[in-house]
């Protein structure tokens, strides 16, 4: 009787969260719990895939955002400081404007299932779909008048790609996330007053409606329409946060619609890039992008995004050197998850629908690495020791119930831990590997966990590796 009473609390509590009605003020919907999914998940991909790809090049210069091939209708070609007035000109000629690439965007050789297959052996539990980008061309036949021929429905690859890779997706068990820029360059200016926009003044003017029009009749309208016809579990939106702000596009009434009476209302999760004043502020969690965080706001759940080269977008001028390592990769991963964030890792397919191999090689890596430590990612929560080096390499450290997670990537003789003054050790092994390990606590209270020598064939992993230190009791709730 006891345990039924337990149960039926249980289920009233749990209905009384998710029937909570929100209200469009910020102090009402930022009170949300966070969907147990998104905390859990730790590994997103993100998919960055448009008519970008037809052109696929920016000239690689230093600094943050700086190769985004992307930004190629506004970064590269008619920019003469970089190459790209010269680039567009010289394969493509005087009059060839941006609109003329949707042709070229094909999408022939694109396969839903591989590519969902792929993300599901990379270990990662979301994927995020770039809907539309800042160029203002989509990726499904959306029903807006004013974008059609400037979607993959009426031109291009005259397909559904958000619904069929949608579809794939959660078919391989995965959560289906989609991006939207918030604004176009073809209509929202950079500056209030309207004197500047991303792109030529001329295709401004030939493609574009205006600021206020544009906020009524496309963006609101295609993201109930994407709601309401994918219901997707994430949205990522983008660059609302450069100008205007939540009055202006009614971000407080969407965010109302969607927790209280959308179809994804459940599950949902939505970033902070709605408007201006929300990034760190509001929203279900922070994110950023190549490190462009600052630390000191990341105080509630917050996801990392960046590519596995240096652009978002296909960039055929990204050479082997030019792209992370599987070990680099690996190790932000950990580091992220260990302060408490997500990666949403980017690939950035091509124009005819193909991942590119080497990207495809780095997620089978990261997911054969996750094969055997997924325990210490997946789940977890971050956990502070004393000290943070071993040896003179840093250790990160994970934690999930009476478990802490220590990460290690120089494989020496011995890794010293201090621990703290109420940790007491059960046990200590090593993730992959079934033998005992050796350890002891010194009378200073520090964890001396004797690495074992192994050969290649008995090695657990590649690059990064995890002892499990089991504790007689459970680690405090966290930090967020």
């Amino acid at each position: 009787m006891k345990n039924y009473i337990i149960i039926i609390l249980f289920c009233l509590i749990l209905s009384s969260t998710y029937s909570q009605s929100y209200e469009p003020t910020w102090e009402s919907l930022d009170k949300r719990p966070m969907p147990e999914w998104f905390s859990q998940a730790k590994f997103g991909i993100f998919i960055h895939w448009g008519v970008y790809s037809v052109p696929a090049w920016r000239k690689l210069e230093e600094g943050r955002y700086a190769s985004y091939a992307e930004w190629y209708y506004a970064r590269v070609m008619d920019n003469k400081a970089n190459g790209g007035y010269e680039f567009h000109r010289e394969n493509y000629g005087e009059d060839f404007e941006y609109r003329d690439f949707a042709p070229m965007f094909r999408a022939e050789l694109f396969n839903p299932d591989q590519w969902a297959q792929l993300f599901k052996k990379s270990g990662a539990k979301y994927v995020v779909l770039t809907s539309k980008h800042h160029d203002g061309y989509c990726l499904w036949p959306t029903e807006n008048k004013h974008k059609a021929n400037w979607n993959s429905g009426d031109i291009g690859p005259k397909r559904d790609l958000v619904g069929e890779l949608t579809k794939s997706i959660r078919e391989q068990g995965m959560k289906m996330g989609l991006y939207y820029s918030i604004p176009d360059w073809e209509s929202v200016p950079r500056k209030i007053d309207g004197s500047e926009y991303y792109i030529r003044k001329e295709f401004v003017d030939k493609y574009g409606i205006g600021a206020e029009r544009y906020k009524e009749e496309i963006a609101l309208p295609q993201l109930y329409e994407l709601v309401n016809k994918y219901q997707p579990s994430l949205i990522f939106s983008d660059a609302g946060e450069w100008i205007y702000d939540d009055e202006f596009w009614e971000t407080k009434e969407f965010l109302s619609w969607l927790y209280n009476e959308s179809p994804s209302k459940a599950d949902v999760v939505v970033n902070d890039r709605f408007c201006k004043g929300m990034p760190a502020n509001h929203g279900d969690y922070f994110s950023s992008e190549y490190k462009d965080a600052d630390e000191s706001k990341l105080n509630k759940y917050w996801e990392e995004s960046r590519g596995i080269g240096g652009s978002y977008g296909f960039n055929r001028a990204e050479n082997l050197e030019d792209y992370s390592s599987s070990k680099d990769l690996i190790l932000e991963l950990v580091d992220i998850v260990s302060r408490g964030g997500n990666l949403l890792l980017n690939v950035g397919p091509t124009a005819d629908g193909r991942i590119p191999v080497i990207m495809q090689e780095r997620l089978l890596e990261i997911g054969d690495w996750l094969n055997v430590n997924g325990e210490a990612i997946y789940g977890t929560m971050p956990y502070d020791f004393k000290k943070m080096k071993s040896n003179g390499n840093m250790v990160y450290f994970t934690s999930k119930k009476k478990q802490v997670f220590a990460f290690f990537s120089s494989w020496g003789n011995e890794l010293v831990l201090e621990l703290l003054e109420d940790d007491v050790v059960k046990n200590v092994s090593l993730l992959g590997y079934d033998e005992k390990i050796k350890w002891e606590i010194s009378k200073e209270n520090q964890l001396i966990i004797t690495v074992p020598q192994l050969t290649i064939e008995k090695i657990p992993c590649q690059h990064v590796w995890v002892f499990k230190i089991d504790k007689n009791k459970y680690y405090a709730e966290g930090h967020l």
